[in-house]
């Protein structure tokens, strides 16, 4: 009897600490893409085996956050071609 009661006090527990993820702070966006960028986001989900459209976007700010702030910091993304050329890649022109 004791570890069954253990049991449903240990899944009460679970419950809660679920109820509480759930109150976190959110936002709802709502955006409106043209047919080419809605076939690029659904392309980059595929690609990425995103859950959802959210997750795509998500990973992308990250991303592009961090390219920002490397840019900001005086440092420059290069691209090789398939010879073996170098140049920057321009990004925010």
């Amino acid at each position: 009897m004791t570890t069954l009661t253990y049991q449903a006090e240990a899944r009460h527990e679970v419950k809660d600490e679920v109820k509480k993820l759930d109150k976190v702070a959110k936002n709802r966006v709502q955006l409106d893409f043209a047919p080419r960028s809605m076939d690029r986001l659904n392309a980059l989900k595929a690609k990425t085996e995103a859950a959802s459209y959210a997750e795509v976007v998500k990973n992308a700010l990250r991303l592009y956050e961090g390219l920002i702030e490397e840019v900001e910091n005086g440092r420059e993304f290069l691209i090789r071609d398939q010879n073996g050329a170098i140049s920057p890649f321009k990004m925010f022109l």
